[in-house]
């Protein structure tokens, strides 16, 4: 599969590996090997691990139960470091519903937030409405005094908020992860 035409390039390779003490051979099995636990830590170093705090809702918002947050337990979300830059502040939440499609957010994506309360308009944000008590997935706008929260679906309408005051941005979406079936 890998196109190579000489099996003394690979044995020479994982014997380096071997000897550096990234792989061990099982004598006992043909072509037993795994990996040791100083590869596996360095290969853990490039991973980062977020938390997957909830679910947020790209729809019509809901309100959020005071007693029940819907936390995902201790529920994780792995990714390399080198896909996420500075992972400080960051944390995933799942999305339900489909105010967000044409935007490339379907209902079940995985959206990885930075946790921030300022957006530049178009932004992608989690927005919390005070006065409501709701939170939405929805694109920013600040225009003329009052807050325009614009869903990326054609058959739905914007929110719109006359006093800022009560929008409260909650982070901004730098990343979709979706699951193919």
């Amino acid at each position: 599969a890998a196109d190579i035409s000489s099996t003394s390039v690979v044995s020479y390779n994982l014997r380096k590996l071997e000897d550096l003490g990234y792989l061990s051979k099982d004598p006992d099995i043909s072509r037993g090997l795994k990996l040791t636990a100083a590869a596996q830590a360095v290969a853990s170093r490039g991973v980062v691990q977020l938390p997957l705090l909830g679910r947020i809702v790209a729809g019509a918002p809901i309100p959020i139960p005071a007693s029940d947050f819907a936390l995902m337990g201790d529920e994780t979300v792995e990714l390399t470091r080198d896909l996420l830059g500075d992972p400080e502040g960051l944390y995933a939440l799942q999305v339900e519903g489909d105010s967000m499609i044409d935007a490339l957010v379907h209902d079940g994506d995985i959206v990885v937030m930075r946790h921030q309360q300022q957006v530049e308009n178009g932004e992608m944000a989690a927005v919390w409405l005070k006065e409501r008590e709701e939170v939405t997935l929805k694109r920013f706008y600040l225009e003329e005094g009052r807050v325009r929260l614009q869903p990326a679906n054609p058959i739905m309408r914007p929110i719109y908020v006359d006093d800022p005051r009560l929008v409260e941005v909650q982070g901004k979406v730098v990343m979709v992860i979706r699951q193919l079936d």
